[in-house]
């Protein structure tokens, strides 16, 4: 379990691995042939840049999939990855020796390794080498045991303060994976992940707060179990609670790992139907949790977090409590224009009437708090999150403001719902 714990974001471990790369570059390019330095290594180069750049010029250029710039540096380490795998062909071809092909294979499996840790550590992705290698996450349970209701569920507010855990209660959550139909709003989710606190396995169940957990985008619901540390996190919490947390049900916002349907209703997806109405049907009627909106909160990272101020601003009385970590100024498939033709036949009367900005100067919020996150490396987004959190305030809303260190990454998303989930836990009624 120590081995799995080692992180792959600080510590010695990067810093090793990028220096046994190095020399596995090193490996590669240096020969006594001459015609492998002056011939063979040339055109890997201009091979490895030349592909890099169609790369980006397809991504970022042509088809545009994310709403920001991807940075320089993961285009850079790709590179360096593919400059790996273009150096083993000549390297082998013109071995003579088993062990010279060993050797190759070897060194350019740590370049690669290294390439991709280099990419891993923009976007934190995989903190730790169990979450890379899927292993740290908590212990799945079936629907079955999910869905199976105590007949005298305990309640009261706060419910910390009607609540004593009993002696054989579970240490840690259980994560349930599960389709959401998207009933009302036809949308193609891909399986919610839901974690279900200790607390909610006792013989006498408590009514639970829920919490809607939604990625970015590019990403899936798995995201907020691997680089952002939800099972850790919330079983923090319990420990801390006597086996008491909400109940989180990760949905899915985007339908695919690349698409952006905006979170709104559009011939992109009925996202924000889906969320609004399909979601809390669903938990309602399926688990046995706080059916009140008062112990519901939405939250989200980047394109995540859009949506979830979209989905409080738009619906509060479904989630009058908020979370937005790195959240954009607005829904945006990059370009104003782009996105009206996209999602609102153009019209930009149809973009106002569903963008939290505009209805915030517009509406009041007066039953509505949440907090706003944005790693104090993230430039742009703190911008955005000052004219949000601005909005918000003129508009009724209760909310905080937050920098954590790290960027645009899940060291800022992690850490943001680390530190707010006592936040949460106070505002659903779990503690006073």
């Amino acid at each position: 379990m120590a081995l799995l714990d080692t992180s792959l974001v600080s510590g010695p471990l990067p810093t090793v691995v990028t220096s046994v790369g190095v020399v596995g570059l090193v490996v590669l390019v240096v020969s006594r042939s001459r015609r492998h330095l002056l011939r063979s290594v040339p055109i890997c180069v201009l091979a490895a840049a030349a592909l890099t750049a169609v790369g980006w010029v397809v991504v970022e250029k042509i088809w545009r999939g994310f709403p920001d710039p991807i940075q320089i540096a993961v285009y850079v380490w790709i590179g360096v990855g593919l400059l790996g795998l273009l150096l083993l062909i000549p390297r082998v071809v013109a071995a003579r020796r088993w062990w010279t092909k060993v050797l190759a294979v070897l060194a350019t499996v740590v370049v690669v390794a290294t390439a991709a840790l280099q990419v891993n550590l923009v976007f934190a992705a995989y903190p730790t080498l169990g979450s890379a290698l899927g292993l740290d996450a908590a212990e799945q349970v079936g629907l079955d045991e999910a869905t199976d209701r105590s007949s005298d569920p305990i309640t009261g507010s706060p419910l910390e303060s009607v609540w004593t855990p009993p002696p054989d209660l579970p240490s840690g959550g259980r994560i349930l994976d599960t389709p959401i139909p998207g009933t009302a709003s036809g949308f193609a989710a891909r399986n919610a992940q839901v974690y279900l606190p200790p607390a909610y396995f006792a013989p006498r169940r408590p009514l639970l707060p829920v919490l809607v957990l939604l990625a970015g985008q590019p990403g899936a619901p798995d995201d907020w179990l691997t680089g952002g540390r939800l099972v850790q996190t919330m079983d923090a919490y319990a420990a801390d609670h006597g086996g008491l947390a909400p109940v989180v049900v990760v949905a899915d916002a985007t339908g695919s790992a690349v698409a952006n349907p905006l979170c709104v209703d559009s011939p992109l997806g009925n996202v924000a139907t889906y969320l609004s109405t399909d979601v809390p049907t669903w938990v309602r009627a399926t688990l046995q949790i706080d059916p009140d909106p008062t112990s519901w909160a939405v939250g989200g990272l980047s394109y995540g977090g859009t949506c979830a101020l979209q989905m409080a601003t738009n619906f509060p009385q479904v989630y009058p409590t908020f979370l937005v970590l790195s959240g954009q100024l607005e829904p945006t498939l990059g370009d104003k224009q782009r996105t009206l033709d996209a999602a609102f036949g153009g019209s930009e009367a149809a973009f106002e009437a569903v963008n939290p900005m505009n209805l915030m100067a517009t509406r009041r919020y007066d039953g509505s708090a949440g907090v706003f996150v944005v790693g104090a490396d993230d430039p742009e987004y703190k911008g955005y999150a000052a004219q949000l959190v601005a909005a918000a305030r003129a508009a009724g809303m209760d909310v905080q403001y937050l920098e954590v260190p790290g960027g645009h990454s899940y060291q800022t998303w992690s850490e943001g719902l680390r530190r707010e989930i006592g936040w949460l836990g106070t505002r659903t009624g779990i503690t006073a």
